[in-house]
């Protein structure tokens, strides 16, 4: 069986705070702002993921996009961030693609097999 509570119902306050209160960082000791993204590796993935979601003709753009963007970060030398970004675009970029030539394969399929039947049946 526990023990049962100190009398006064158990609160116990908390101990006052040091004197002097609040003690700001010391200076370089605090984080340090990260670079700005680049507005086109943003462009870029948002243009990948809907290639690869419902409209495949995007998937070159964003593939194009998206090597700009990580061309100009790699040259900012550490100003412009956003080199996740921009090579996620590429890589949905590249799959928005493939999933753009395939469709135009089946698309040459279909036709040449409507054609092909056609003169068959004649």
């Amino acid at each position: 069986m526990p023990p049962p509570p100190p009398p006064g119902g158990g609160y116990q306050p908390l101990a006052p705070p040091p004197a002097g209160g609040y003690q700001p960082a010391a200076p370089g000791n605090g984080a340090v702002a990260a670079a700005p993204n680049d507005s086109q590796a943003t462009l870029a993935l948002v243009l990948g993921i809907i290639s690869v979601v419902c409209c495949s003709i995007l998937g070159p753009v964003a593939f194009f996009i998206g090597n700009a963007s990580l061309q100009r970060i790699r040259a900012s030398g550490g100003t412009l961030g956003g080199a996740g970004l921009a090579q996620a675009g590429r890589i949905l970029g590249i799959i928005g693609t493939v999933f753009l030539a395939l469709g135009i394969l089946y698309a040459i399929v279909v036709i040449i097999g409507a054609i092909s039947s056609s003169h068959s049946s004649a």
